[in-house]
């Protein structure tokens, strides 16, 4: 079970890497003059890679958590709150993630009218879900 929890929180910590940096290059797009194109083509290549890579970290995240979970009954039981807030969260971990997906291919598009300022607020979400996430992991507060 230590090498699934192991695994599991080195794909975690990937995943959300690519959570944390892919927003900061909507910023940077969004802040992209009309007449930039190579600027804007550069930064586009870079969030889709970003994006395919942070998917590719986010599968075996997910796959550990739900093999800990069902496997090893690890929040399961009375006392386990915790784990069902904290699945909550997972769930808008991974709307966030399919949210970036919708925002790339808006800016891909050219149909992404919102400023840099918002993408810098969209941008602070993964670092709260991720606060309330562990916090619920280790201090299991219900």
């Amino acid at each position: 079970m230590l090498w699934i929890k192991s695994f599991h929180i080195v794909f975690v910590v990937s995943w959300f890497a690519g959570l944390f940096y892919l927003p900061r290059i909507f910023v940077n797009l969004a802040m992209v003059p009309p007449e930039s194109v190579a600027e804007r083509q550069r930064l586009l290549l870079m969030a889709r890679k970003l994006m395919r890579f942070t998917t590719l970290l986010a599968l075996p995240a997910v796959g550990f958590g739900l093999w800990l979970w069902l496997g090893y009954g690890i929040g399961r039981g009375p006392g386990s709150g915790w784990m069902h807030a904290k699945l909550a969260l997972v769930l808008l971990v991974l709307g966030y993630h399919h949210g970036c997906g919708v925002l790339l291919r808006r800016f891909e598009q050219g149909a992404d009218r919102r400023s840099h300022r918002w993408y810098r607020w969209f941008n602070e979400l993964p670092v709260l879900l991720l606060l309330g996430i562990v916090v619920l992991v280790v201090v299991k507060p219900f």
